[in-house]
């Protein structure tokens, strides 16, 4: 069967094989196969179903048809406070399905670590986009709820210079932990900040070890992108935590 490589894939390199997704193994293969066969045990549809690997050794997913926000600029409805009121709603879901489970371990639950627009699929509920669905799992481990929802905040509200009106971000910013109903809101913006920092200090140091993939997003300017949206996020850290006390 053919196979035709899916868009959006700058670390990884993604093919889609009939109703199928290859994707090459890694390290954390054997823990999210045991998380994908609970979200399918759980009855939960925002997930792909792990199939097993095929004869080159690269994973085999479920393919989840719909819009996957991968490009800058995207149509209306996938940043509008329905679309966020709905992603917060669907983190919540699964992590509440890992909470208490063995792949949780001592942790509150298993994060996905990666939540972003491009990471979610996106169909027609009402005539309007909805998230539906998350893909890209594989960064995935046990963790602290607001570690997802404070990468959710800085992913999907893209905080950082691009932001025209911070009262409208921290507003949005609220909406997105009333959705959740996240209980710890105090660390919710030193976490975000958190992230930043651990992200470009990531991407620096595999890349300086030889991670081709990291080196890439060095070269595409990654680096300097984030640490001008964590110095953004620094400098209008009062009115974002005013937002969600």
């Amino acid at each position: 069967m053919p196979e035709s490589p899916l868009p959006g894939g700058f670390v990884n390199a993604v093919t889609r094989v009939g109703n199928t997704v290859r994707r090459p193994a890694s390290t954390g293969t054997r823990f999210v196969a045991d998380l994908l066969r609970l979200l399918e045990a759980r009855g939960w549809g925002g997930a792909p179903r792990y199939l097993g690997v095929d004869d080159e050794g690269r994973e085999v997913l479920s393919y989840l048809g719909g819009h996957v926000a991968w490009e800058p600029r995207q149509p209306a409805a996938v940043s509008s406070d329905e679309s966020l009121a709905t992603v917060a709603r669907l983190v919540r879901e699964f992590h509440d399905l890992t909470s208490g489970t063995p792949l949780a371990g001592d942790q509150e639950v298993v994060c996905h670590n990666d939540l972003s627009p491009r990471n979610t699929v996106y169909r027609r509920s009402r005539g309007e986009l909805r998230p539906a669905a998350f893909i890209d799992w594989d960064l995935a481990a046990p963790g602290a709820r607001i570690h997802d929802i404070a990468h959710v905040c800085w992913q999907y509200l893209d905080l950082g210079p691009s932001v025209a009106d911070v009262e409208e971000a921290a507003r949005r910013l609220r909406l997105i932990v009333d959705s959740y109903e996240l209980s710890d809101r105090q660390h919710l913006v030193s976490t975000i900040l958190w992230w930043q920092d651990r992200c470009w200090r990531g991407i620096e140091s595999q890349a300086d070890a030889g991670d081709a993939a990291m080196v890439r997003l060095r070269d595409a300017g990654a680096v300097s992108q984030v640490q001008t949206a964590w110095q953004w996020v620094s400098d209008h850290r009062g009115a974002l935590e005013r937002s969600v006390r």
